[in-house]
């Protein structure tokens, strides 16, 4: 079966230069023109496998890629982007791609915790403004982080967190007892934490998880981050929390649909942290991904 990497850009064309082997790992085609949502199955026509970094797949497109057999997301969260149930249901594989960022992304985790206790693009705004304005942050030694999902990542960062003196709890869905952190229920998890940083797979079990009923049991000045996946926050409710301050600050890296419009009510607010879902992003966990979606590929296209 031909492979095509779907929809590879600039910020991984230079990893994956680095570990594709031409020779070794025989012809992967690689898209690199952008293309409206609805061409998905024009750009797909002929392949048996794909790899997929950020294209949607709704079962209406799923159902026009006739030619698809496998599909191998570049990620663990393939469910933002892909009617997995419909796959399946349409005999398309569906692979994921586990623990190949956790550093990176726990780091851009604290990386997002500093920021909003800090109000750093606050101040950086207002300072290129012609605003000067010495904005009084949160300090986080001593505050208590608690992590919504305690695998590869919410680990790295309770290691982290713990370091620089915060207390670290966490709620997961199944008991993580050698992690060495106190595990509590979520309920304790959202009236104590100080921080609360979300760690969790989406799935239909995690979708709009934090909706506008749990957020309400946070303390009010929550500093709220997110690198997961947008869609585990009820993103109405958490809308309305920082509007009324009862968030203090969110600091997001994921959105329910990406990228992220300019007029969205998310970028309007002062009060919100935002980057360009690029937790994972950097060069040894890009290589290790695509390294790893190559040999997928490879399998499946053997059948």
């Amino acid at each position: 079966m031909k492979i095509l990497f779907v929809d590879c850009d600039d910020s991984l064309a230079g990893a994956w230069a680095r570990v594709y082997r031409p020779a070794a790992d025989g012809p992967i085609d690689v898209n690199m023109r952008p293309f409206a949502r609805e061409a998905v199955p024009e750009i797909v026509a002929g392949y048996g496998v794909c790899l997929n970094d950020h294209s949607y797949f709704p079962e209406a497109i799923l159902k026009r890629c006739r030619d698809l057999k496998h599909m191998v997301f570049l990620g663990t969260g393939a469910a933002s982007y892909v009617d997995v149930p419909a796959a399946e249901r349409l005999g398309i594989g569906v692979s994921t791609i586990k623990g190949y960022g956790d550093v990176a992304v726990a780091e851009h985790s604290v990386a997002l915790m500093m920021a909003a206790a800090r109000e750093v693009a606050t101040m950086d705004r207002e300072v290129r403004a012609g605003t000067w304005v010495p904005r009084q942050g949160v300090q986080l030694r001593g505050k208590v982080l608690g992590l919504v999902g305690l695998g590869g990542i919410g680990r790295e960062v309770a290691r982290i967190a713990g370091g620089i003196g915060m207390e670290v709890i966490a709620w997961n869905r199944t008991p993580r007892p050698e992690a060495g952190v106190a595990m509590v229920s979520l309920d304790e998890v959202l009236a104590r934490a100080d921080v609360l940083s979300v760690h969790l797979t989406l799935g239909e079990e995690t979708r709009s998880l934090l909706d506008a009923k749990r957020l309400g049991r946070t303390k009010k000045g929550v500093i709220l981050v997110n690198t997961a996946r947008g869609a585990i926050i009820d993103e109405a409710a958490l809308l309305e929390h920082l509007k009324s301050g009862h968030i203090r600050h969110a600091a997001l890296d994921v959105f329910h649909d990406e990228p992220l419009k300019p007029n969205h009510p998310l970028a309007k607010l002062a009060n919100v942290t935002l980057t360009a879902h690029a937790g994972f992003s950097t060069p040894d966990s890009l290589e290790t991904l695509l390294r790893r979606a190559i040999d997928l590929a490879k399998a499946a296209a053997k059948g």
